[in-house]
Formats: C-alpha cells, structure tokens, sequence
C-alpha cells in the first residue's frame, strides 16, 4: 500500500466509483471504462480542495483568478 496519502486517496476513488462499478469481461472493455472514468474526473468532477472547481477549470483558468506570489527579489 503506497504511502503517499494523495496516491491512496485517488486509488479510493478509482475502487469505489469506477471498478466496483462495472463487470469488467476483457482488457479492452476494461481500458475503455477506466479511460471514461478518467475524462469525467478530470473535466467533471470538483475538487474541495480547488476550491470547487474541476481539476480542467483549475488548470485551465485565467492568470487573473490566480493567487500571484509577490514576492520582490
């Protein structure tokens, strides 16, 4: 078992909303179901710990709405 608790976390929710959910009957099927459950958790699904947003949105957000290190070097 990875140590690494973000590893864990998403392994979790692989298990719970993907695998447990399907009959997987072939390598192709199974590739098929994971890579569609791949798509909606990335462009879908929010993330509290984005602030509500998708992992897309957050990525893909304007550099206004990010929080900008002002640091003077």
């Amino acid at each position: 078992m990875p140590d690494n608790c973000f590893v864990e976390s998403f392994n979790r929710r692989l298990r719970d909303e993907c695998l447990n959910e399907h009959l997987l009957r072939s390598y192709r099927l199974a590739r098929e179901i994971i890579e569609d459950w791949r798509i909606d958790n990335n462009l879908h699904q929010p993330r509290t710990s984005l602030d509500g947003l998708t992992p897309n949105e957050f990525a893909t957000r304007s550099a206004m709405d990010h929080n900008v290190n002002k640091a003077c070097l």
